[in-house]
């Protein structure tokens, strides 16, 4: 079955970095597109970046300029470099991956502290 396996959450001080990792196995369908969303203690899941399988990103508003999403296909590895850490990217982040006709498919979490 298909697995998720997010790691490289942890605490931070503003304006520091963090790159997250998102180990996938068990994929046997097209991808359409992986990405890594995030949801803070009371809010909803939100997207933060997500990249197609023609390589193609999208960035949240907030975090454009700051975080990159890029994929490793060899490794089937997704990664989110995130710099200039604020607060208010304090949340739990999740990968996804997508296919054709499937429901999504989410990892469990990692957890992403940013202190002031």
């Amino acid at each position: 079955q298909v697995q998720l396996v997010e790691s490289g959450g942890g605490l931070v001080q503003a304006g520091g970095s963090l790159r997250l990792s998102c180990a996938a196995s068990g994929i046997t369908f097209i991808i359409t597109s992986m990405g890594w969303y995030r949801q803070a203690p009371g809010k909803q899941r939100e997207l933060v970046a997500r990249i197609t399988g023609g390589g193609g990103t999208n960035y949240a508003d907030s975090v454009k300029g700051r975080f990159t999403i890029t994929r490793d296909n060899a490794k089937n590895t997704l990664y989110l470099q995130m710099n200039s850490l604020k607060p208010e990217d304090t949340a739990v982040y999740y990968c996804n991956v997508e296919g054709v006709m499937l429901s999504p498919y989410w990892g469990q979490g990692t957890q992403v502290t940013v202190s002031s």
